[in-house]
């Protein structure tokens, strides 16, 4: 079974369900984008994780990824924020493979999915962090974890 096609299939649905999901979340910054802005920016990480799976490529969701952290950052977004929109989609996809794919093939299906959008996400998180690690973001402050540690 093609994942990209039963993804690509489902798009509308995906789309939806993923933008509830968001919004539940109340996310500050991506409702002052709005709604159309928000359902845009989750339909090209969708577009690009369906791809990458078609493609078994991974470097043009990683630019991406980059590309988002950088903005949001620089928006003020925290990785929070960002991160649940990521998660919110990754969801979706996950519950409509475990619906549509025959259980033999699921396990090659969630790798897949989990491939792309793992190496975006993860592209997020170091871009993110290496951007915070140049100044001090309240998010990414872990001092509190070493408090109280013996030497």
């Amino acid at each position: 079974m093609d994942v990209d096609v039963v993804l690509g299939d489902a798009r509308d649905q995906v789309m939806s369900e993923s933008y509830a999901a968001l919004e539940r979340s109340h996310p500050v910054h991506y409702e002052a984008f709005g709604e159309e802005t928000t359902r845009r920016c989750l339909a090209s990480l969708f577009e690009l994780v369906v791809a990458g799976i078609h493609d078994r490529e991974l470097a043009s969701i990683v630019r991406y990824s980059e590309k988002v952290a950088t903005e949001r950052f620089e928006a003020g977004f925290d990785i929070g924020e960002v991160q649940t929109a990521y998660n919110a989609l990754e969801e979706a996809m996950w519950r409509h493979l475990i619906q549509v794919v025959p259980q033999a093939e699921l396990a090659e299906a969630i790798g897949l999915l989990s491939t792309v959008l793992g190496a975006g996400k993860d592209a997020l998180a170091r871009t993110y962090v290496s951007l915070a690690s140049q100044r001090h973001v309240p998010s990414l402050d872990l001092s509190a974890l070493f408090e109280g540690t013996v030497s």
